[in-house]
């Protein structure tokens, strides 16, 4: 090998070396994400588990029905719990699809769909698994469907709002830029599960699952992305995420 052709190709093993280490850690994420809500599934049932959950709802609510801190920390809590609702989360959605399309950016586009379809399939069928019942009539202070754990809005808001995020990486080469989108895609979905906790809505242990659940989801979705991606620069095809070479109106949109 040439000097000339050192640095090239150390960029190269550079580029492949990160993107391995990060489909390692998306396996990570997936098998703690699985592993952990587990045990909190079997927690649920147990003496110290329940305590847990008292504790936190009885701290968030010293009085049934009066959340803890002023009157507009209430209402804020009441607003941002709306961002992981399936209606707040499907309009937002058919937004990014748009955006992906008119990019064309088909492969993202239907990962988006599999993501929160699976995501709604998900907290549906643990709901209905489990059954558990949510925090007394008393705590709620927002009205509530089905049963309690998983928690739906902490699951699905994950899978859209980090899904999304991880999109939207692949458009900024800076690394804190990347950094500061990924961030932005975590708080929300951490806002809108503390909401839940918040509102007595929710156990928290059913936050922590929802968290869990949806994690895990999201990265197996980007793991699909990442293998379906390799499949074809190793088969020499275009990336379903890019528009075909010679169309310079696709290039100069995306």
């Amino acid at each position: 090998m040439q000097s000339s052709d050192l640095v090239p190709f150390l960029r190269r093993a550079l580029t492949v070396a990160r993107a391995e280490f990060a489909a390692l850690g998306a396996l990570a994420v997936i098998t703690l994400g699985i592993v952990t809500f587990v045990e909190l599934a079997d927690d649920m049932t147990e003496a110290d588990g329940q305590a847990f959950d008292q504790g936190i709802l009885h701290w968030m609510q010293p009085v049934a029905g009066q959340p803890r801190g002023p009157w507009w920390l209430h209402e804020a809590a009441t607003d941002l719990t709306s961002l992981g609702g399936i209606a707040v989360l499907t309009l937002f959605a058919v937004v990014a699809l748009g955006m992906l399309l008119i990019l064309r950016k088909r492969l993202s586009a239907l990962l988006l769909v599999v993501g929160l379809a699976g995501g709604v399939g998900l907290s549906e069928g643990l709901k209905a698994a489990f059954g558990r019942e949510r925090p007394p009539a008393d705590f709620q202070a927002v009205e509530t469907l089905n049963a309690s754990f998983p928690s739906g809005h902490a699951l699905l808001s994950t899978v859209f709002y980090l899904s999304v995020a991880v999109m939207m990486t692949r458009a900024f080469p800076r690394r804190r830029l990347k950094a500061y989108v990924l961030g932005v895609g975590m708080v929300f979905a951490l806002i809108v599960g503390l909401t839940r906790v918040y509102l007595g809505a929710h156990w928290a242990s059913d936050v922590l699952a929802g968290w869990c659940v949806g994690a895990a989801w999201a990265m197996a979705l980007w793991l699909v992305s990442y293998a379906v991606e390799r499949r074809q620069k190793r088969h020499h095809a275009h990336l379903v995420d890019e528009p075909p070479p010679g169309d310079e109106t696709a290039v100069a949109e995306s």
